[in-house]
């Protein structure tokens, strides 16, 4: 299986809005990858490893897929709608892994 994680870095200039990228960005996703998503997590920030540190990313979101080729399928045919949908929520660019789960 293959994991996408996207990561949005805490930075100081951030502005990110979680309702929006919640219930919109995700039902987005939903709608244009349908059945390709095996599973999906996201992960609001709390903090950093010390204490009163901020959290080094605001979101951490996991979408699973079946393979490298569903990933590439279902996300790639759709990336333009995807990404054109970032800066409805957020200013920063994400980071972005593909991993295989083993």
């Amino acid at each position: 299986m293959i994991k996408l994680t996207v990561l949005y870095p805490n930075t100081p200039e951030l502005k990110f809005d979680k309702a929006y990228y919640i219930k919109e960005h995700g039902q987005l996703l939903k709608d244009l990858l349908g059945d390709a998503i095996i599973s999906s997590d996201v992960n609001m920030g709390l903090s950093g490893a010390q204490p009163n540190t901020p959290a080094p990313y605001v979101v951490i979101s996991n979408i699973i897929f079946e393979s490298l080729k569903s990933f590439q399928e279902s996300f790639g045919a759709n990336a333009e709608k995807i990404l054109g949908d970032l800066p409805n929520f957020s200013n920063v660019k994400p980071e972005v892994q593909i991993s295989e789960i083993v």
